[in-house]
Protein backbone atom coordinates (compact mmCIF):
# COMPACT_ATOMS: atom_id res chain seq x y z
CA UNK A 1 0.00 0.00 0.00
CA UNK A 2 1.10 3.57 -0.56
CA UNK A 3 2.35 5.81 2.23
CA UNK A 4 -0.93 7.62 2.72
CA UNK A 5 -2.81 4.33 3.03
CA UNK A 6 -0.32 3.19 5.65
CA UNK A 7 -0.72 6.30 7.80
CA UNK A 8 -4.43 6.99 7.37
CA UNK A 9 -5.47 4.35 9.93
CA UNK A 10 -3.41 6.00 12.66
CA UNK A 11 -4.93 9.42 12.00
CA UNK A 12 -8.39 7.86 11.78
CA UNK A 13 -7.95 6.20 15.17
CA UNK A 14 -7.48 9.68 16.68
CA UNK A 15 -10.62 10.97 14.91
CA UNK A 16 -8.70 14.05 13.80
CA UNK A 17 -8.72 13.60 10.01
CA UNK A 18 -10.03 17.08 9.23
CA UNK A 19 -7.50 18.78 11.48
CA UNK A 20 -4.68 16.73 9.96
CA UNK A 21 -5.54 17.63 6.37
CA UNK A 22 -6.02 21.29 7.30
CA UNK A 23 -2.54 21.53 8.85
CA UNK A 24 -0.49 19.66 6.22
CA UNK A 25 -0.52 20.27 2.48
CA UNK A 26 1.34 17.01 1.86
CA UNK A 27 -0.12 14.45 4.28
CA UNK A 28 2.70 11.92 4.08
CA UNK A 29 4.33 9.71 6.70
CA UNK A 30 6.53 12.48 8.08
CA UNK A 31 3.52 14.75 8.46
CA UNK A 32 1.67 11.98 10.30
CA UNK A 33 4.58 11.48 12.70
CA UNK A 34 4.73 15.20 13.42
CA UNK A 35 0.95 15.38 13.87
CA UNK A 36 0.80 12.45 16.27
CA UNK A 37 3.91 13.36 18.26
CA UNK A 38 4.59 17.10 18.27
CA UNK A 39 1.63 19.01 16.85
CA UNK A 40 0.41 21.37 19.56
CA UNK A 41 -2.91 21.98 17.82
CA UNK A 42 -3.70 18.27 17.95
CA UNK A 43 -5.27 17.64 21.40
CA UNK A 44 -4.37 13.95 21.11
CA UNK A 45 -0.70 14.38 20.23
CA UNK A 46 1.98 13.06 22.57
CA UNK A 47 3.07 16.63 23.24
CA UNK A 48 -0.46 17.80 24.07
CA UNK A 49 -1.05 14.85 26.40
CA UNK A 50 2.20 15.44 28.26
CA UNK A 51 1.52 19.17 28.48
CA UNK A 52 -1.92 18.47 29.95
CA UNK A 53 -0.49 15.92 32.39
CA UNK A 54 2.15 18.39 33.53
CA UNK A 55 -0.40 21.17 34.00
CA UNK A 56 -2.70 18.87 35.96
CA UNK A 57 0.22 17.80 38.13
CA UNK A 58 1.24 21.42 38.66
CA UNK A 59 -2.21 22.37 39.96
CA UNK A 60 -2.03 19.64 42.62
CA UNK A 61 1.70 19.96 43.21
CA UNK A 62 1.34 19.82 46.99
CA UNK A 63 -0.70 16.61 46.86
CA UNK A 64 1.66 14.49 44.76
CA UNK A 65 5.14 13.20 45.47
CA UNK A 66 8.24 15.08 44.36
CA UNK A 67 9.30 11.99 42.39
CA UNK A 68 6.03 11.97 40.47
CA UNK A 69 6.38 15.64 39.57
CA UNK A 70 10.03 15.18 38.61
CA UNK A 71 9.37 12.35 36.14
CA UNK A 72 6.33 14.02 34.55
CA UNK A 73 8.25 17.28 34.17
CA UNK A 74 11.33 15.51 32.78
CA UNK A 75 9.28 13.72 30.12
CA UNK A 76 7.50 16.95 29.18
CA UNK A 77 10.77 18.89 28.86
CA UNK A 78 12.21 16.09 26.71
CA UNK A 79 9.46 16.30 24.10
CA UNK A 80 9.28 20.09 24.27
CA UNK A 81 13.00 20.63 23.74
CA UNK A 82 15.35 20.06 20.84
CA UNK A 83 16.59 16.74 22.21
CA UNK A 84 13.24 15.07 21.68
CA UNK A 85 12.68 16.64 18.27
CA UNK A 86 16.13 15.58 17.08
CA UNK A 87 15.67 12.03 18.36
CA UNK A 88 12.30 11.73 16.61
CA UNK A 89 13.87 12.87 13.35
CA UNK A 90 16.98 10.65 13.53
CA UNK A 91 15.67 7.60 15.38
CA UNK A 92 11.88 7.34 15.74
CA UNK A 93 12.20 3.96 17.43
CA UNK A 94 14.39 5.38 20.20
CA UNK A 95 12.03 8.33 20.58
CA UNK A 96 8.98 6.11 21.06
CA UNK A 97 10.86 3.80 23.42
CA UNK A 98 11.79 6.86 25.49
CA UNK A 99 8.16 7.99 25.67
CA UNK A 100 6.85 4.51 26.51
CA UNK A 101 9.51 3.92 29.16
CA UNK A 102 8.87 7.34 30.65
CA UNK A 103 5.13 6.67 30.78
CA UNK A 104 5.65 3.33 32.52
CA UNK A 105 8.06 4.97 34.95
CA UNK A 106 5.51 7.64 35.88
CA UNK A 107 2.84 4.98 36.47
CA UNK A 108 5.22 3.01 38.66
CA UNK A 109 6.15 6.09 40.67
CA UNK A 110 2.47 6.96 41.13
CA UNK A 111 1.71 3.50 42.53
CA UNK A 112 4.83 3.45 44.71
CA UNK A 113 4.77 6.96 46.19
CA UNK A 114 1.11 8.03 46.45
CA UNK A 115 -1.17 6.95 49.25
CA UNK A 116 -3.71 4.55 47.79
CA UNK A 117 -6.67 6.74 48.60
CA UNK A 118 -9.10 8.91 46.64
CA UNK A 119 -6.54 10.78 44.54
CA UNK A 120 -4.83 7.56 43.52
CA UNK A 121 -8.18 6.03 42.55
CA UNK A 122 -9.01 9.00 40.32
CA UNK A 123 -5.69 8.52 38.53
CA UNK A 124 -6.51 4.84 38.04
CA UNK A 125 -9.94 5.70 36.64
CA UNK A 126 -8.36 7.98 34.04
CA UNK A 127 -5.69 5.42 33.23
CA UNK A 128 -8.12 2.55 32.65
CA UNK A 129 -10.66 4.65 30.75
CA UNK A 130 -7.89 5.58 28.31
CA UNK A 131 -6.60 2.01 28.12
CA UNK A 132 -9.99 0.53 27.31
CA UNK A 133 -10.65 3.18 24.68
CA UNK A 134 -7.20 2.85 23.09
CA UNK A 135 -7.38 -0.94 22.93
CA UNK A 136 -10.77 -0.78 21.22
CA UNK A 137 -9.46 1.73 18.66
CA UNK A 138 -6.35 -0.33 17.88
CA UNK A 139 -8.52 -3.38 17.22
CA UNK A 140 -11.02 -1.42 15.16
CA UNK A 141 -8.32 0.12 12.98
CA UNK A 142 -6.80 -3.28 12.27
CA UNK A 143 -10.02 -4.93 11.20
CA UNK A 144 -11.20 -2.18 8.91
CA UNK A 145 -8.17 -0.26 7.70
CA UNK A 146 -4.85 -2.04 8.16
CA UNK A 147 -5.56 -5.27 6.30
CA UNK A 148 -4.20 -4.87 2.72
CA UNK A 149 -6.75 -5.10 -0.05
CA UNK A 150 -6.99 -8.66 -1.34
CA UNK A 151 -4.84 -10.12 1.43
CA UNK A 152 -6.28 -13.35 2.81
CA UNK A 153 -6.81 -13.59 6.54
CA UNK A 154 -4.07 -15.83 7.89
CA UNK A 155 -1.53 -14.87 5.22
CA UNK A 156 2.02 -13.84 6.05
CA UNK A 157 1.30 -10.11 5.96
CA UNK A 158 -1.83 -10.60 8.04
CA UNK A 159 0.06 -12.56 10.72
CA UNK A 160 2.78 -9.92 10.96
CA UNK A 161 0.18 -7.18 11.30
CA UNK A 162 -1.65 -9.01 14.07
CA UNK A 163 1.63 -9.48 15.89
CA UNK A 164 2.13 -5.73 15.55
CA UNK A 165 -1.32 -5.15 17.08
CA UNK A 166 -0.34 -7.31 20.05
CA UNK A 167 3.00 -5.54 20.40
CA UNK A 168 1.32 -2.13 20.35
CA UNK A 169 -0.73 -3.30 23.36
CA UNK A 170 2.35 -4.87 25.03
CA UNK A 171 0.48 -8.15 24.71
CA UNK A 172 2.51 -10.45 22.46
CA UNK A 173 4.23 -12.47 25.19
CA UNK A 174 1.08 -12.71 27.32
CA UNK A 175 -0.92 -13.84 24.28
CA UNK A 176 1.58 -16.56 23.39
CA UNK A 177 1.44 -17.98 26.90
CA UNK A 178 -2.29 -18.59 26.49
CA UNK A 179 -2.72 -19.24 22.77
CA UNK A 180 -0.14 -21.61 21.34
CA UNK A 181 0.33 -21.60 17.59
CA UNK A 182 -0.67 -19.13 14.92
CA UNK A 183 -1.65 -15.57 15.73
CA UNK A 184 -5.31 -15.74 14.70
CA UNK A 185 -7.47 -12.59 14.36
CA UNK A 186 -10.40 -13.90 16.41
CA UNK A 187 -8.07 -15.07 19.19
CA UNK A 188 -6.35 -11.69 19.31
CA UNK A 189 -9.72 -9.96 19.50
CA UNK A 190 -10.89 -12.33 22.24
CA UNK A 191 -7.70 -11.76 24.24
CA UNK A 192 -7.73 -7.96 23.99
CA UNK A 193 -11.47 -7.63 24.66
CA UNK A 194 -12.49 -10.29 27.16
CA UNK A 195 -9.42 -11.58 29.02
CA UNK A 196 -10.01 -11.00 32.75
CA UNK A 197 -6.36 -10.85 33.84
CA UNK A 198 -4.43 -9.07 31.09
CA UNK A 199 -4.08 -5.44 32.28
CA UNK A 200 -4.66 -3.90 28.85
CA UNK A 201 -7.75 -5.84 27.87
CA UNK A 202 -11.00 -3.91 27.72
CA UNK A 203 -12.59 -6.18 30.33
CA UNK A 204 -9.75 -5.80 32.83
CA UNK A 205 -9.69 -2.03 32.33
CA UNK A 206 -13.44 -1.64 32.88
CA UNK A 207 -13.35 -3.86 35.97
CA UNK A 208 -10.49 -1.79 37.39
CA UNK A 209 -12.13 1.58 36.80
CA UNK A 210 -15.46 0.29 38.17
CA UNK A 211 -13.73 -0.92 41.34
CA UNK A 212 -11.99 2.45 41.74
CA UNK A 213 -15.29 4.32 41.34
CA UNK A 214 -16.86 2.22 44.09
CA UNK A 215 -13.90 2.72 46.42
CA UNK A 216 -14.31 6.48 46.07
CA UNK A 217 -18.05 6.47 46.81
CA UNK A 218 -17.94 3.64 49.32
CA UNK A 219 -20.85 1.89 47.62
CA UNK A 220 -20.70 -1.92 47.31
CA UNK A 221 -19.81 -3.15 43.83
CA UNK A 222 -23.19 -4.88 43.62
CA UNK A 223 -24.89 -1.47 43.75
CA UNK A 224 -24.17 2.08 42.59
CA UNK A 225 -24.13 5.52 44.15
CA UNK A 226 -24.07 7.69 41.02
CA UNK A 227 -24.54 7.59 37.25
CA UNK A 228 -20.87 6.89 36.51
CA UNK A 229 -21.01 3.76 38.66
CA UNK A 230 -24.27 2.64 37.07
CA UNK A 231 -22.81 2.94 33.58
CA UNK A 232 -19.50 1.29 34.46
CA UNK A 233 -21.33 -1.52 36.26
CA UNK A 234 -23.49 -2.27 33.22
CA UNK A 235 -20.49 -2.29 30.89
CA UNK A 236 -18.56 -4.49 33.32
CA UNK A 237 -21.45 -6.94 33.51
CA UNK A 238 -21.72 -7.13 29.72
CA UNK A 239 -17.99 -7.77 29.33
CA UNK A 240 -17.98 -10.43 32.06
CA UNK A 241 -20.47 -12.51 30.07
CA UNK A 242 -19.43 -11.62 26.52
CA UNK A 243 -18.06 -14.30 24.21
CA UNK A 244 -16.09 -13.69 21.05
CA UNK A 245 -18.75 -15.49 19.01
CA UNK A 246 -21.40 -13.10 20.36
CA UNK A 247 -19.17 -10.14 19.55
CA UNK A 248 -18.54 -11.27 15.96
CA UNK A 249 -22.22 -12.03 15.48
CA UNK A 250 -23.05 -8.49 16.60
CA UNK A 251 -20.26 -7.11 14.40
CA UNK A 252 -16.79 -6.33 15.74
CA UNK A 253 -16.72 -2.78 14.42
CA UNK A 254 -20.19 -2.08 15.80
CA UNK A 255 -19.27 -3.65 19.15
CA UNK A 256 -16.06 -1.63 19.51
CA UNK A 257 -17.78 1.59 18.43
CA UNK A 258 -20.50 0.99 21.02
CA UNK A 259 -17.85 0.30 23.67
CA UNK A 260 -16.14 3.60 22.88
CA UNK A 261 -19.48 5.39 23.16
CA UNK A 262 -20.19 3.79 26.53
CA UNK A 263 -16.72 4.67 27.82
CA UNK A 264 -17.29 8.29 26.76
CA UNK A 265 -20.59 8.26 28.65
CA UNK A 266 -18.81 7.03 31.78
CA UNK A 267 -16.26 9.83 31.41
CA UNK A 268 -19.01 12.45 31.05
CA UNK A 269 -20.93 11.08 34.03
CA UNK A 270 -17.74 11.06 36.08
CA UNK A 271 -17.17 14.73 35.28
CA UNK A 272 -20.76 15.63 36.14
CA UNK A 273 -20.58 13.75 39.43
CA UNK A 274 -17.24 14.94 40.75
CA UNK A 275 -16.13 17.99 38.76
CA UNK A 276 -19.12 20.03 37.58
CA UNK A 277 -20.55 22.41 40.15
CA UNK A 278 -24.15 23.56 39.99
CA UNK A 279 -23.88 25.66 43.11
CA UNK A 280 -24.68 29.34 42.79
CA UNK A 281 -22.47 31.60 44.85
CA UNK A 282 -24.69 34.27 46.42
CA UNK A 283 -23.74 37.90 45.94
CA UNK A 284 -23.40 39.61 49.34
CA UNK A 285 -25.96 42.39 49.86
CA UNK A 286 -24.92 46.02 49.79
CA UNK A 287 -25.29 47.45 53.29
CA UNK A 288 -27.43 50.56 53.63
CA UNK A 289 -25.56 53.76 54.02
CA UNK A 290 -22.58 52.50 52.03
CA UNK A 291 -21.76 52.92 48.41
CA UNK A 292 -20.68 49.88 46.43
Amino acid sequence: PDTQQQWNPIISSLEENELFTSLYQNPDGQAAVDFVCLQRQNPNSVYACLAAARENARTVREQISSEMWEHINRLYLFIKGETGKKMLRLSPYEFFRRIITGSHLVQGVVDATMTHSEGWDFIRIGRFLERADNTSRILDVKYHLLLPSGEKVGGNIDTVQWMSVLKSCSALEAYRKIYVGQVAPWKVAEFLITHPEFPRSIRFSVESLDAALHRISGAPETNYANEAERLSGRLRYDLDFATISDIFEYGLHEYLTLSQKRLAEISSALFETYCASNETIPVPPILEGRTP
